[in-house]
């Protein structure tokens, strides 16, 4: 990586070159879900997307996180959810990846995504 290629703290893009994250920190606006809410190939919708930094997302349900970008071994995944996890996720309660890295664990549920299961 270069001086230039800084990763974003919240979604682990690049900064100008993926990350769509405002600059002052503030919870991105939720698209309508239409929008948002696009198919991935490799990731079913409900499927939980943990990051680096220990964020939880899910496929498209966010602006700053793009399907190339979800990889091993920076990324790990849990594909098939138990039901509730999501709701339940928290830094006592955290989702373990079981593909992927597995060492990832999520504490913290992206803010855009909730925002975009709130609206649907």
């Amino acid at each position: 990586m270069t001086a230039k290629e800084v990763r974003c703290e919240r979604c682990e893009n690049i900064i100008g070159l993926g990350c769509c994250c405002p600059p002052d920190g503030s919870i991105p606006k939720a698209r309508p879900a239409s929008q948002v809410r696009q198919e991935w190939r490799r990731f079913p919708a409900d499927t939980i997307l943990i990051s680096p930094t220990r964020y939880a997302h899910l496929p498209g349900a966010c602006t700053h996180v793009s399907e190339e970008f979800v990889k091993a071994p920076r990324w790990g995944w849990i594909p098939d959810p138990p039901p509730g996890l999501w709701d339940r996720l928290c830094s006592s309660y955290p989702a373990i990846a079981s593909e992927g890295n597995t060492t990832r664990r999520a504490i913290r549920r992206c803010e855009e995504c909730e925002a975009t299961l709130s609206a649907t």
